[in-house]
């Protein structure tokens, strides 16, 4: 999956305006207009589509943990310049508050079985023994039960 379709799922998902992207931005203390948000979310095959980058869409998960969970005191995250499934998804896991049961049933609801174990390995450090990469299908099917449980 590429950071625009995460990026476009998520505003689908919680039905968020034009204004209301910014301002996710915003409690990440990054500024982005209108016209920019518009490009990013484009379909792939139209001429004024613009790629996000992992920085960018970083800082944009980061303001959305912000905007479901308070912005914390003192200084915010860093936004990391590279991004991969698994920080999306553990991005996506703090914002919504979701423990692993939670995870795992919106995995469910879409026919998508995967063991605990097998979710938690994605949650570990890379240089763990049991880590394991978080595959676009698992972040795909993810998505589609976050839209089907939190879709207004």
């Amino acid at each position: 999956m590429n950071n625009n379709d995460v990026l476009r799922k998520i505003r689908y998902t919680f039905d968020y305006n034009d204004d209301k992207m910014v301002s996710i931005f915003k409690l990440a203390d990054v500024e982005v207009d209108r016209a920019q948000i518009t490009k990013w979310l484009k379909r792939d095959e139209d001429e004024d589509f613009e790629g996000i980058y992992d920085k960018q869409l970083a800082s944009f998960l980061n303001g959305f943990i912000n905007l479901r969970r308070g912005k914390k005191d003192g200084e915010q995250p860093r936004p990391e310049k590279t991004l991969n499934n698994n920080l999306i998804l553990r991005k996506l896991k703090i914002a919504l508050d979701l423990k692993d049961t939670d995870v795992l049933d919106l995995l469910n609801s879409v026919d998508f079985r995967l063991g605990k174990s097998e979710l938690s390995a994605f949650f570990r450090k890379p240089d763990h023994k049991h880590f394991r990469l978080c595959k676009d299908q698992v972040l795909r099917n993810f998505l589609h039960g976050m839209q089907i449980k939190f879709k207004k």
